[in-house]
């Protein structure tokens, strides 16, 4: 199967993003990719939650979700759209989703799952984030049986709980979707190595499409975004990097190796149960 990962600098106006987001899509199309994924909030990066009042809308009526499902639908693709930053009326404070689709050939949503694990980190000094004054996490897990492949959906911050990969390759996942605006910071540091990780622990292919670069902020502080969207193989090659600069990544991807990798070492198959020594542990 033909995967393309599209890298973003999305800005902070959804209706000056799309343009750019369909336009990598039709491209990777035209390239033969038949499933293709963009990174996290592909419609808007924002710092700003009053910002986000103003731009942001409710999934019905979403004009990044509505034109990209008939993109999909018009070009035959499978497309995962990374993430949307959405509005909602669920949550008493207000706060909106950070949700991923999985659209399917017709245009039609196959799967959507909402971020479960919420980015409220104090990197530096300089650097905090709490993801959760802006976004409610979700509480569901989504595995998608599809025509081409059991997906297994997950945003950014989830790359840091295995567990979570690791149920869903242990429900059948074959691909695991890692859509992400990962720091500079914990990007440099970690993100290479976490999403190899997964990948070895799951047998699965990691798919890692990711916003880059500095963006087009209008209200609040300045965003910056590592890149370097991941392909990952089930044995734990890293396959593809997007490197630092918008653009799209091809790669041929085959669900026979997660069947191989699996054979050669079955530690899905393979958990113990286990006990505290007392005092060591919880009482």
């Amino acid at each position: 199967m033909r995967v393309a990962l599209v890298q973003l600098n999305s800005g902070d106006m959804p209706l000056e993003n799309l343009p750019v987001t369909e336009d990598f899509i039709r491209q990777a199309a035209a390239d033969g990719a038949e499933f293709v994924l963009t990174p996290e909030v592909t419609n808007c990066v924002s710092t700003s939650r009053e910002h986000q009042q103003r731009v942001l809308s409710h999934e019905h009526d979403d004009p990044t979700l509505a034109r990209l499902r008939e993109v999909a639908a018009g070009l035959g693709i499978w497309l995962l759209i990374g993430s949307l930053a959405l509005k909602t009326d669920d949550d008493p404070d207000g706060r909106f989703a950070n949700r991923s689709f999985l659209i399917g050939p017709d245009g039609g949503i196959v799967a959507r799952y909402d971020k479960i694990h919420m980015f409220d980190v104090d990197i530096s000094a300089t650097e905090t984030w709490r993801e959760s004054d802006a976004f409610r996490p979700g509480d569901r897990l989504v595995l998608a049986r599809t025509p081409i492949g059991a997906i297994g959906m997950t945003i950014c911050y989830d790359l840091r709980f295995p567990q979570l990969h690791r149920a869903l390759a242990k429900e059948g996942a074959q691909i695991i979707t890692q859509p992400a605006a990962f720091s500079p910071v914990t990007g440099a540091a970690h993100w290479h190595v976490l999403l190899r990780a997964r990948a070895i622990e799951t047998g699965c292919f990691i798919l890692a499409p990711a916003q880059c670069g500095d963006h087009a902020i209008s209200e609040g502080r300045p965003r910056q975004t590592y890149g370097h969207s991941l392909a990952v193989a089930p044995w734990g090659e890293i396959i593809a990097d997007g490197g630092t600069e918008p653009g799209v990544v091809i790669l041929d991807i085959d669900l026979d190796d997660v069947d191989r990798a699996r054979a050669r070492v079955p530690s899905l198959t393979h958990d113990r149960p286990f006990e505290w020594l007392s005092g060591g542990g919880p009482s």
